[in-house]
Protein backbone atom coordinates (compact mmCIF):
# COMPACT_ATOMS: atom_id res chain seq x y z
CA UNK A 1 0.00 0.00 0.00
CA UNK A 2 1.50 3.44 -0.81
CA UNK A 3 1.46 6.27 1.80
CA UNK A 4 -0.49 9.38 -0.07
CA UNK A 5 1.95 11.98 0.04
CA UNK A 6 1.14 15.32 2.56
CA UNK A 7 -0.70 18.27 0.59
CA UNK A 8 1.10 21.32 -0.40
CA UNK A 9 -0.09 24.39 1.46
CA UNK A 10 -1.23 25.33 -1.74
CA UNK A 11 -3.42 22.48 -1.73
CA UNK A 12 -4.38 23.08 1.98
CA UNK A 13 -5.20 26.77 0.55
CA UNK A 14 -7.62 25.82 -1.86
CA UNK A 15 -9.31 23.07 0.02
CA UNK A 16 -9.88 25.54 3.05
CA UNK A 17 -10.94 28.54 0.60
CA UNK A 18 -13.62 25.65 -0.98
CA UNK A 19 -14.64 24.60 2.42
CA UNK A 20 -15.40 28.09 3.50
CA UNK A 21 -17.41 28.96 0.04
CA UNK A 22 -19.41 26.01 0.54
CA UNK A 23 -20.72 27.15 3.84
CA UNK A 24 -21.27 30.28 2.45
CA UNK A 25 -18.35 32.28 3.93
CA UNK A 26 -16.77 35.16 1.74
CA UNK A 27 -12.52 35.05 3.39
CA UNK A 28 -12.58 38.30 0.90
CA UNK A 29 -14.44 39.96 3.49
CA UNK A 30 -11.98 39.84 6.19
CA UNK A 31 -8.88 42.61 5.93
CA UNK A 32 -5.93 41.69 4.70
CA UNK A 33 -4.14 44.09 7.58
CA UNK A 34 -4.49 43.54 11.07
CA UNK A 35 -6.74 45.92 12.86
CA UNK A 36 -6.41 46.53 16.79
CA UNK A 37 -9.50 48.54 17.42
CA UNK A 38 -12.01 45.23 16.48
CA UNK A 39 -9.33 42.18 16.23
CA UNK A 40 -10.83 40.93 13.07
CA UNK A 41 -8.37 38.17 12.07
CA UNK A 42 -6.60 38.80 8.63
CA UNK A 43 -7.31 36.42 5.79
CA UNK A 44 -3.53 34.91 6.24
CA UNK A 45 -4.43 34.27 10.23
CA UNK A 46 -7.10 32.62 9.21
CA UNK A 47 -5.72 30.46 6.40
CA UNK A 48 -2.63 29.74 8.77
CA UNK A 49 -5.03 28.58 11.58
CA UNK A 50 -7.70 26.35 9.49
CA UNK A 51 -4.45 24.95 7.52
CA UNK A 52 -3.12 24.18 11.22
CA UNK A 53 -7.33 22.57 12.05
CA UNK A 54 -7.20 20.60 8.88
CA UNK A 55 -3.76 18.98 9.29
CA UNK A 56 -4.20 17.87 12.97
CA UNK A 57 -7.88 17.56 13.95
CA UNK A 58 -9.74 15.90 11.25
CA UNK A 59 -7.48 12.45 11.73
CA UNK A 60 -8.41 12.19 15.41
CA UNK A 61 -11.74 12.88 15.37
CA UNK A 62 -12.18 10.35 11.96
CA UNK A 63 -10.58 8.19 14.22
CA UNK A 64 -12.48 8.31 17.06
CA UNK A 65 -15.35 5.14 18.23
CA UNK A 66 -17.13 5.03 21.29
CA UNK A 67 -16.63 1.67 23.54
CA UNK A 68 -18.21 -1.05 22.28
CA UNK A 69 -20.17 -1.52 26.20
CA UNK A 70 -21.63 1.73 25.21
CA UNK A 71 -25.28 1.25 24.19
CA UNK A 72 -25.44 4.77 22.03
CA UNK A 73 -22.74 2.64 19.98
CA UNK A 74 -25.12 -0.49 20.00
CA UNK A 75 -28.06 2.06 18.41
CA UNK A 76 -25.64 3.91 15.95
CA UNK A 77 -23.86 0.73 14.67
CA UNK A 78 -26.47 0.07 11.68
CA UNK A 79 -27.96 3.29 11.17
CA UNK A 80 -32.09 3.01 11.10
CA UNK A 81 -33.51 2.18 7.54
CA UNK A 82 -35.96 4.32 5.38
CA UNK A 83 -38.31 0.93 4.63
CA UNK A 84 -37.12 -1.25 6.79
CA UNK A 85 -39.99 -3.84 4.72
CA UNK A 86 -38.26 -3.67 1.82
CA UNK A 87 -34.92 -4.30 3.17
CA UNK A 88 -36.20 -7.10 5.02
CA UNK A 89 -37.69 -8.57 1.81
CA UNK A 90 -34.71 -8.64 -0.01
CA UNK A 91 -32.85 -10.04 2.74
CA UNK A 92 -35.26 -12.85 3.00
CA UNK A 93 -36.06 -11.96 6.33
CA UNK A 94 -39.85 -11.69 5.83
CA UNK A 95 -42.13 -14.35 7.70
CA UNK A 96 -39.79 -15.70 9.90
Amino acid sequence: MTEVPAPTQEELDAFVRTRLALAGFDLTLLPEQGDAETGVPTRAQVLENLRSFVTSVPGAISAWTPSAESPAYAQQEAPPLLYPSIAEAWTGKVGE
